[in-house]
């Protein structure tokens, strides 16, 4: 990657709390890149929100492929699937795994 090659980075959120979230929090601590994104600079792109598909992750496998087709560097993994006050993710390791196998760096919350 070159300097002027933007990183581009993607946000995958709990199904189950997308229901009560619009990722407003998500989205704001990476347009001020605070938190978790305060690494990033001004020539990081967000190019993709996208949920698990609900337990059991069903659709991490399917969406990881099409972002490392598409150059994504590293996803994170949204605070609500790392939090304790949210719902738990029974299914956190096998979508980590499924993420780190398709080479892809992986990155532990958003905006908590």
């Amino acid at each position: 990657m070159t300097e002027d090659t933007p990183v581009k980075i993607a946000v995958l959120r709990c199904d189950t709390v997308s229901e009560a979230c619009p990722g407003t929090g998500c989205f704001k601590a990476f347009n001020e890149r605070r938190v978790k994104f305060v690494d990033y600079d001004n020539n990081t792109q967000m190019v993709a929100f996208f949920t698990c598909g609900g337990c059991s992750g069903r659709r991490v496998f399917r969406l990881v492929r099409s972002l490392q087709k598409n150059g994504v560097d590293v996803i994170h993994l949204s605070s609500c699937m790392q939090m304790k006050n949210y719902p738990e993710c029974p299914h956190i390791d096998t979508i980590k795994k499924t993420i780190e196998n398709a080479g892809i760096r992986i990155v532990e919350g958003t905006h908590h």
